[in-house]
């Protein structure tokens, strides 16, 4: 341990990557020269956010370097990664060794960091829990300016457990060793339909307990049009689908009980049609994405297009112009416990008005590790749903009142809300859902002069 120019203690890893401690120490020193008096941010170009924000008034900290594979070790099966890492880099960096991440969350520039301390989620969920339980050490940048390694046993630990969650507000991860497993090179998929909820979710739960599966996902069309996607890893496969161009992988579903996939068009099926979100910039026909080739066909391209909507408010403008009401946006991930999954639904499908919906099992892993600021019950199996869309006001009603319908009946049925998107909750309910006695220690032992954004301010007021 030394002690920097500010007197303040630092625990620094070993000299193992020389390189990442000068891009470390190159981020102290930014730190440094911002004033005490202001909030820090990340001066990030991108982010996969879904939540508007309070434009910064003062410089953020440049981390676009922090975008290494540092070591990928086929033996121990791990590799330490920077921050800033995509996961589409760090496929390509363990698929050649026969690897990949416990979890790839669905899209491509969905970053490491990110996904850790926001928490993150696919189709392998259910036996792996989420992103963060595949950790084993992160190097962090905390709020008081300290570089400090937390692992599940150190005298970090206890910011290594709330650190999912914090979506930064605690610091920011700068290095992460995480576990890896095996794959073979395809994927083998069976798309099989179910007609009523209750049949649907119980065969979902008993795919997730039979031990047969690699993958487990589903898409719900409608209340009579549900599909489970059983997915198992394979040696060998008698032909592969492409969905990386002209054909949209969510279609498939309807249209074939059977496909293959090579592992990596596995892990990015979603990517190229943001899921089903592409059909609202028009590019699910077969002109444009023929004119659009592959490489504007993705989740980064789309999400820049929303985020120019939102800042010159085009959509807004339009309705009004044809005399539309306005809508409400809603982008949410939730889950509920497996038993009470259909009844989510079933108020879903009569309250809002939005299809496809994605569903997804999840299930901690293994091991007791208690993660306060997300804590699921390590025994149950969640359900996940994922939805993406708008709806449409109607007179009087305001901007949040479908939103916040979703996060009561969720809060009713024993789940959870993701928070990378819009919340409406009052404060007290907030911290009372988010565990506020435990991060507020976190707060006041890693950023106890509120450096960094606090998490209902971040959240909810979006500043």
């Amino acid at each position: 341990m030394t002690i920097d120019q500010a007197g303040v203690p630092e625990a620094r890893p070993g000299p193992a990557f020389p390189e990442h401690e000068a891009r470390v120490d190159d981020l102290r020193r930014q730190l440094t020269a911002i004033s005490g008096e202001a909030t820090v941010r990340l001066a990030k170009r991108t982010s996969n956010l879904f939540r508007s924000r309070a434009a910064a008034k003062h410089p953020g900290l440049d981390v676009s370097g922090f975008t290494h594979v540092l070591r990928v070790d086929p033996e121990s099966r791990t590799a330490d990664v920077e921050g800033m890492v995509t996961y589409e880099q760090l496929v390509d960096a363990t698929l050649p060794h026969g690897l990949m991440p416990l979890v790839v969350p669905q899209l491509k520039t969905i970053t490491l960091g990110g996904a850790v301390t926001g928490l993150g989620i696919e189709s392998s969920s259910f036996r792996n829990g989420m992103p963060h339980e595949s950790v084993l050490e992160l190097e962090i940048l905390t709020g008081d300016g300290r570089i400090v390694v937390a692992t599940p046993g150190n005298e970090h630990a206890a910011l290594f457990r709330g650190f999912p969650n914090s979506y930064g507000t605690l610091g920011y991860a700068l290095r992460l060793k995480i576990v890896l497993e095996p794959v073979k090179p395809f994927v083998e998929l069976r798309h099989v339909r179910h007609h009523d909820r209750d049949t649907y979710f119980r065969a979902l739960a008993e795919a997730c307990d039979s031990g047969e599966h690699d993958f487990v996902d589903g898409t719900v069309f409608g209340p009579d049009e549900l599909y489970l996607t059983l997915a198992s890893f394979t040696d060998t496969a008698p032909a592969t689908s492409d969905y990386t161009w002209l054909d949209i992988y969510y279609r498939s579903i309807q249209q074939r009980e059977t496909d293959h996939l090579t592992v990596r068009d596995y892990l990015w099926r979603w990517d190229t049609d943001w899921f089903w979100c592409s059909r609202a910039f028009g590019v699910q026909h077969r002109l444009p994405r023929l004119l659009l080739g592959r490489r504007f066909l993705r989740s980064s391209v789309y999400w820049k297009a929303v985020a120019l909507d939102r800042r010159f408010k085009i959509a807004q403008r339009l309705l009004k112009l044809r005399r539309m009401p306005p809508e409400e946006t809603i982008v949410q991930d939730i889950e509920v416990p497996v038993g009470r999954a259909a009844e989510f639904l079933e108020f879903f499908e009569r309250e809002i008005p939005i299809s496809p919906v994605w569903v997804c099992p999840l299930r901690q892993r293994p091991g007791g590790v208690r993660w306060p600021l997300y804590e699921l019950d390590p025994e149950a199996l969640y359900v996940n749903f994922g939805f993406w869309s708008a709806v449409p006001l109607d007179p009087g009603e305001r901007d949040g009142v479908h939103n916040r319908m979703i996060e009561s009946e969720v809060t009713r049925l024993g789940g959870h809300k993701s928070l990378y998107s819009d919340s409406f909750y009052a404060e007290d309910e907030f911290w009372r859902l988010y565990n506020g006695e435990t991060y507020r220690e976190l707060k006041r032992t890693y950023d106890p002069d509120e450096r960094l954004l606090g998490l209902y301010e971040k959240c909810v007021r979006r500043r």
